[in-house]
Protein backbone atom coordinates (compact mmCIF):
# COMPACT_ATOMS: atom_id res chain seq x y z
CA UNK A 1 0.00 0.00 0.00
CA UNK A 2 2.07 3.00 -1.12
CA UNK A 3 -0.55 5.14 -0.37
CA UNK A 4 0.78 4.65 3.39
CA UNK A 5 3.99 6.35 2.23
CA UNK A 6 2.74 8.96 1.08
CA UNK A 7 0.99 10.16 3.84
CA UNK A 8 1.89 14.27 4.79
CA UNK A 9 4.52 13.47 7.82
CA UNK A 10 4.77 9.86 7.59
CA UNK A 11 8.57 9.21 7.94
CA UNK A 12 11.37 6.39 8.80
CA UNK A 13 14.46 6.93 9.11
CA UNK A 14 17.29 4.37 10.16
CA UNK A 15 19.75 4.75 13.16
CA UNK A 16 22.86 3.98 10.83
CA UNK A 17 21.76 6.53 8.61
CA UNK A 18 20.99 9.56 11.00
CA UNK A 19 23.91 12.42 11.40
CA UNK A 20 25.28 11.78 14.33
CA UNK A 21 27.34 14.16 16.76
CA UNK A 22 29.60 13.70 20.25
CA UNK A 23 27.45 15.86 22.87
CA UNK A 24 29.99 15.09 25.65
CA UNK A 25 32.93 12.53 25.86
CA UNK A 26 31.80 9.34 25.08
CA UNK A 27 28.09 10.69 23.95
CA UNK A 28 26.52 10.51 20.69
CA UNK A 29 23.64 11.95 19.59
CA UNK A 30 21.55 11.06 16.87
CA UNK A 31 18.89 13.01 15.48
CA UNK A 32 15.76 10.70 14.55
CA UNK A 33 12.86 13.27 13.76
CA UNK A 34 11.43 16.62 14.25
CA UNK A 35 8.16 17.51 14.08
CA UNK A 36 6.47 20.66 12.93
CA UNK A 37 5.21 22.17 16.74
CA UNK A 38 9.55 21.39 17.77
CA UNK A 39 8.83 18.22 19.04
CA UNK A 40 11.50 15.53 18.53
CA UNK A 41 13.03 12.09 18.78
CA UNK A 42 16.73 11.15 19.70
CA UNK A 43 18.97 8.31 19.94
CA UNK A 44 21.89 8.55 22.60
CA UNK A 45 24.53 6.27 22.56
CA UNK A 46 26.72 6.34 25.64
CA UNK A 47 29.69 4.47 26.47
CA UNK A 48 30.94 2.31 29.49
CA UNK A 49 32.23 5.12 32.11
CA UNK A 50 30.72 8.03 30.04
CA UNK A 51 28.77 10.71 32.36
CA UNK A 52 26.48 14.26 31.29
CA UNK A 53 29.36 17.02 32.43
CA UNK A 54 26.47 18.44 33.99
CA UNK A 55 22.80 18.87 35.28
CA UNK A 56 20.17 17.90 32.12
CA UNK A 57 17.39 20.18 33.26
CA UNK A 58 14.44 18.94 31.34
CA UNK A 59 12.98 22.25 29.52
CA UNK A 60 10.68 23.76 28.23
CA UNK A 61 9.14 20.37 28.62
CA UNK A 62 9.09 16.45 29.33
CA UNK A 63 12.08 14.19 28.52
CA UNK A 64 10.95 10.66 28.15
CA UNK A 65 13.41 7.99 28.06
CA UNK A 66 13.42 4.50 26.64
CA UNK A 67 17.02 2.44 27.31
CA UNK A 68 17.41 0.09 24.42
CA UNK A 69 20.61 -1.15 25.42
CA UNK A 70 22.79 -1.57 28.76
CA UNK A 71 22.07 0.25 31.74
CA UNK A 72 21.31 3.82 31.98
CA UNK A 73 21.73 5.76 35.40
CA UNK A 74 20.48 8.90 36.96
CA UNK A 75 23.09 9.77 39.75
CA UNK A 76 19.98 8.38 41.45
CA UNK A 77 19.31 4.52 40.31
CA UNK A 78 20.51 2.30 37.62
CA UNK A 79 18.09 1.36 34.82
CA UNK A 80 18.47 -1.55 32.77
CA UNK A 81 17.41 -2.07 29.11
CA UNK A 82 13.31 -2.48 28.20
CA UNK A 83 12.91 0.28 31.39
CA UNK A 84 10.79 3.78 30.76
CA UNK A 85 11.53 6.93 32.25
CA UNK A 86 9.23 10.00 32.30
CA UNK A 87 11.13 13.05 33.33
CA UNK A 88 8.75 16.14 33.99
CA UNK A 89 9.16 19.55 32.88
CA UNK A 90 11.61 21.40 35.02
CA UNK A 91 13.25 17.98 37.25
CA UNK A 92 16.81 17.31 36.30
CA UNK A 93 19.33 14.31 36.52
CA UNK A 94 22.49 13.70 35.72
CA UNK A 95 23.13 11.11 32.88
CA UNK A 96 26.02 8.48 33.40
CA UNK A 97 26.85 4.19 32.65
CA UNK A 98 29.11 1.89 33.58
CA UNK A 99 28.22 -0.63 31.32
CA UNK A 100 27.69 2.02 28.03
CA UNK A 101 23.53 2.16 27.02
CA UNK A 102 21.47 3.34 23.91
CA UNK A 103 18.48 5.91 24.92
CA UNK A 104 15.92 6.22 22.91
CA UNK A 105 14.53 10.12 23.98
CA UNK A 106 11.65 11.57 23.07
CA UNK A 107 10.68 15.10 23.82
CA UNK A 108 6.92 16.45 22.97
CA UNK A 109 7.05 19.97 23.78
CA UNK A 110 10.61 20.63 22.44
Amino acid sequence: MHEILAQEGYTSVSVDEAPVRELFPGGRHRPLWTGPSGAHADLLEMDAGASWPHRDVHEPGPEEVYVVAGTFHDSARAYPARTFLHAPAGTWHVPSTDTGCTLFLFYPEG
